[in-house]
């Protein structure tokens, strides 16, 4: 099945060696388990162009991070600082609430990539659009109106979700896609490192400036319109159209698939529980501000900490997600409630353990748990939904964290506010340990789908 170099039969093509490189599938002997046969060809191009769109958006999302970057940029507009605690649930909610809106739609389209490539357009745009806000309005109101446009980037995030899923199972085989994911996740965090060290010694004479901010944005931007190039250059073969469905016959359906799926239910309550890692990043930037102080050159060292995570976990996550993708969700719950307890710890350590570097080790913690979830829990949909039905779970379990992070999200401003950023911190260790034991709980995900009874 590889392609030859020309003239010579047999011999796999750069393409394909690059493939095999990175997927470890032989070319010689390549696994399409899960998808259509007019599909294996295109593969290896398929694949790599999957991991380039992942590498641009990966370091795209962490330069113009809500958990980092934003809030750096909300301070040093001078704009107040109860914005900063709208930007994770904001970007959270704002992704994942529209999803089953959207999933009939999607599923009408025969080719879903077209939905991926438009809303990457979009969030190119929003990025790009924050940067007028904060050089001409005042403070207030370039801080509300970078919030509103991150809400529209993250509905834009949401519909790509979606697609991403469908396209995704059409394209990459079943027991390559965990790989395929650790390969966008290493990549894109050995680009973030690169950039943390620019931000560390290249731009942190500037710490005052906002300049080096905006230029993170409109870099963001940029990558987010190759990533969309990227997609769009991936060969999807015509799906079924039918299925599409208005919003409240896809909630009917998803109420019906967590009634009747017990597996589903266990996942939910699991990814739920991940939630408690997912939103912690801002909380951790808060806790280092007051600790360790801040500044361009403290937020470049957090930076380069995420994409050291990035770099030594995403090989192992990708590779143990493929075997079992529960048991890197699970472990990474610990993960998590490790983070936590470090944390605490440094606080109470006396001034030599308050600097940033010391407290940049909780960063690459913290994002070794993060790009855990977020591999594990993907890897774990993709395997165990049905083929014809992605869409439909992704969307509907994304739709109930949505929900979930809003009241996550009220909850932890309400503890921020009554019990201090160390409470916070403390309910962030307890709850990754809770999703860790509910994790364990779950079936493998070749099993996820079976009914009851």
């Amino acid at each position: 099945m590889s392609e030859a170099i020309a003239g010579q039969p047999g011999i796999p093509s750069t393409l394909d060696r690059a493939y095999a490189f990175l997927s470890g599938d032989d070319a010689a002997d390549r696994s399409c388990a899960a998808i259509p046969d007019s599909a294996c060809t295109a593969l290896p191009q398929n694949y790599l162009l999957n991991v380039a769109n992942g590498a641009c958006t990966k370091l795209a999302e962490q330069l113009a991070s809500p958990g980092l970057v934003l809030p750096w940029v909300i301070g040093a507009l001078g704009a107040p600082a109860f914005l900063v605690g709208l930007l994770q649930p904001v970007k959270q909610a704002g992704s994942l609430l529209p999803q089953l809106a959207v999933a009939g739609s999607i599923r009408r389209l025969a080719r879903r990539k077209w939905a991926w490539v438009m809303a990457g357009a979009i969030q190119a745009a929003c990025l790009m659009l924050m940067i007028p806000a904060a050089l001409l309005l005042p403070p207030l109101a370039a801080g509300i109106a970078i919030v509103a446009l991150l809400a529209l980037f993250s509905m834009a995030s949401g519909v790509g979700s979606v697609a991403f899923q469908d396209v995704t199972g059409k394209t990459v085989p079943k027991g390559r896609r965990g790989r395929m994911l650790a390969n966008r996740a290493a990549i894109g965090g050995a680009l973030t490192l690169a950039a943390g060290i620019g931000l560390r010694w290249g731009l942190e004479g500037e710490s005052e400036s906002l300049f080096p901010y905006l230029l993170l944005i409109a870099t963001a931007a940029i990558l987010w319109a190759l990533g969309a190039l990227c997609f769009a250059a991936i060969e999807e073969e015509k799906g079924a159209r039918e299925g599409g469905v208005t919003p409240l016959d896809s909630f009917r359906e998803g109420m019906a698939l967590m009634r009747d799926v017990p597996g589903f239910r266990k996942f939910l309550l699991a990814r739920n529980l991940l939630l408690s890692v997912e939103l912690s990043m801002p909380i951790y930037a808060l806790h280092a501000q007051r600790s360790v102080g801040e500044g361009l050159g403290g937020l470049g060292l957090f930076v380069i900490a995420v994409g050291i995570a990035a770099i030594l976990c995403s090989p192992f996550w990708g590779l143990f997600a493929d075997r079992s993708s529960r048991l890197v969700m699970a472990l990474s719950g610990l993960v998590a409630g490790f983070a936590a307890l470090l944390a605490l710890m440094l606080a109470h350590l006396g001034d030599g353990f308050q600097t940033p570097a010391a407290y940049a080790l909780v960063f690459v913690i913290i994002g070794i748990a993060e790009a855990g979830v977020r591999l594990g829990r993907k890897t774990y949909l993709v395997d165990g939904a049905p083929a014809d039905q992605k869409g439909l779970y992704a969307a509907f379990s994304n739709t109930v964290t949505g929900v979930l992070t809003v009241i996550a999200g009220a909850a932890s401003a309400t503890v921020l506010a009554l019990l201090g950023i160390e409470a916070a911190i403390l309910l962030l260790g307890t709850l990754g340990i809770l999703s860790a034991l509910a994790c364990a709980r779950m079936p493998e995900a070749d099993r996820m789908a079976v009914t009851a009874g």
